[in-house]
């Protein structure tokens, strides 16, 4: 079978410990030699080790070093002193309802009643339009301001500004040649910025905009602080890298998250069912939940659920989300599936692209899948749903190729396309599909797209006797994980295969692995097909993440597995 092979040829590329740096930092910082080493891998400057392990609120930068902060404060002072009619305009993932719900409360607090509005991602798609702002204009709103978007709304805020209407923008996205024309740019990603995190998520930059307002009327820090723990559920879910100010934000708001006064956010956690909050609780917990709600086209309920006060309100809603999340996962599944058979009767898996149109796909989850087939084939992918006389879809990349500057050298045969390396948005003439896709086809071929092999990167190679629970506990000083901080994962060679089976279906691979008198379980989820290629007795290397698993109440050390081969 073709994943077998591919399992196989990931290449394992361990970091080359540097003894005297290690001790001197585990000294220095009194934590253990593998913290320390794992800590210079992560590249992480000295100066800022200390606000890494141990990160308290007094590591926040200074909010008036953002492009425009001072502007974009003074203009909402004013509108809190007028109570002008004041309007956010979001997104509809989680990072776009974080940030409403942030923002709207804040300024709620400070006397200022404000509305918002959220495009339909089924209907408007991202990002500002005009005929949203003629309704805008139409209720007599006199600031907009955005939240998560807007640095590319350049016609729209022109026309905006035409009609009489002031924009601040907040946002964290790239910026392109020209800025908006609004009153206030405050994007870290500006050509001009020296604000020292760039990778704030949209709510981490409205959390700087609420941060500046109260410095400036002088209020007590908690009135901010306490929106830590929303800040923190839309910066984990938003991928953003989880280090400097993120990392800050991302520790000190899951504490925040363990005791919740939002009650949406309190009821979401307890309907998903996760007994430890931490990143992956919000990763895999809440933000899909939150999530389906905007692919769905129902954003607004998502919101309401993280503003409201009434408990008989927050059980309907979260019912109501977790039904659209149930939904979602379903038509994934239907549309993952499908897409699979296309594949396969076309042989495309054969080719160095995936590019793959169907009939009703849904928008909201057709990216999804995507990213699915990218990680089952380690292949860049596209899919597409045929509409009208368009098809309209998502791409999704691997590491090493960059997708966005593919798509620019295709631009005759597309009708429009946005996003980064990474993952695209995309919309080509329905007759041009062939032709487009060959052409993608083409430039990976050229560019030796099969050279490219996923890379594991694996922070220590350790034995196996070194492995106990206060090491493994030990590893929780640099939760919380996330991108730019993935959990460690740790080489261990030459293990005697103990016992080896398959688990559910043949899905999962179960093992346990021997060194003299030592022996640890091994878990490999989806590996289960690797089963009939190693026997007992086998010696192998495995590549993963240390865990303990509490099953029953006993605590048992197990590695979780990435990647495993026969030792040399």
């Amino acid at each position: 079978s073709k994943k077998k092979e591919k399992g196989m040829n990931k290449k394992w590329q361990i970091y080359e410990a540097n003894v005297e740096e290690t001790n001197r930092i585990a000294e220095k910082y009194n934590i253990n030699k593998l913290l320390a080493s794992i800590i210079i891998n992560r590249k992480i400057q000295e100066k800022n080790i200390e606000v890494f392990l141990h990160p308290t609120r007094q590591n926040f930068h200074d909010p008036f070093l953002m492009p425009d902060m001072n502007i974009a404060v003074e203009r909402i002072l004013k509108a809190i002193e007028n109570k002008e009619k004041t309007i956010i305009y979001g997104d509809y993932d989680v990072d776009g309802i974080t940030s409403i719900t942030v923002l709207k409360s804040f300024l709620e607090d400070r006397g200022l009643h404000v509305d918002s509005y959220i495009p339909n991602r089924l209907e408007e798609g991202y990002g500002l339009n005009k005929p949203a702002i003629d309704y805008i204009v139409k209720e007599k709103y006199t600031l907009m301001i955005t939240v998560d978007t807007g640095i590319s709304g350049i016609e729209e805020i022109e026309y905006a500004n035409s009609l009489g209407i002031e924009t601040i923008v907040t946002d964290h996205h790239e910026v392109g040649e020209e800025l908006p024309d609004a009153i206030a740019v405050v994007d870290a990603k500006r050509k001009d910025n020296i604000y020292p995190c760039r990778d704030l998520a949209g709510v981490g930059v409205v959390f700087k905009l609420i941060q500046a307002i109260s410095i400036d009327l002088g209020l007590p820090e908690e009135k901010y602080l306490k929106y830590l723990d929303i800040v923190c559920v839309g910066t984990i879910s938003d991928i953003v890298p989880l280090r400097d100010e993120n990392r800050v934000i991302a520790k000190l708001g899951l504490m925040l998250v363990n005791q919740t006064k939002n009650m949406g956010l309190k009821s979401l956690l307890i309907s998903s069912g996760y007994k430890t909050i931490d990143s992956g609780a919000i990763s895999f917990g809440v933000a899909p939940r939150i999530n389906a709600c905007g692919r769905m086209g129902h954003a607004e309920k998502a919101l309401k659920l993280f503003l409201s006060k009434d408990i008989n309100e927050v059980n309907q809603l979260t019912t109501e989300l977790n039904e659209y999340n149930r939904i979602r996962q379903e038509t994934e599944k239907n549309i993952y599936e499908e897409a699979l058979r296309l594949i396969q009767k076309e042989n495309i898996e054969e080719k160095n692209t995936i590019v793959v149109a169907g009939e009703g796909w849904h928008h909201g989850v057709i990216g999804i899948v995507a990213s699915k087939i990218t990680e089952l084939y380690f292949k860049p992918s596209i899919l597409l749903c045929y509409e009208d006389d368009l098809a309209k879809g998502s791409g999704r990349s691997i590491p090493g190729f960059d997708l966005h500057e593919t798509l620019m050298k295709c631009t005759d045969t597309i009708e429009r396309f946005g996003g980064h390396s990474m993952a695209i948005g995309i919309t080509v003439k329905k007759e041009m599909v062939k032709k487009f896709s060959d052409k993608v086809e083409q430039i990976a071929k050229e560019s030796n797209i099969e050279e490219i092999v996923p890379i594991i990167y694996i922070d220590s190679k350790i034995e196996l006797s070194e492995i106990n629970k206060q090491m493994v506990e030990s590893l929780k000083e640099l939760e919380p994980f996330g991108e730019g901080n993935k959990m460690p994962i740790f080489a261990i060679k030459n293990l005697k295969i103990d016992s080896i089976r398959a688990l559910s279906e043949g899905k999962h691979l179960k093992l346990t692995l021997k060194e003299n008198n030592t022996i640890i379980n091994a878990i490999g989820f989806n590996m289960g097909n690797l089963a009939e290629d190693y026997r007992i007795g086998d010696k192998i290397d495995v590549v993963g993440v240390l865990e303990i698993n509490h099953f029953n109440g006993i605590d048992t050390l197990q590695i979780n597995l990435k990647d495993i081969m026969k030792s040399i």
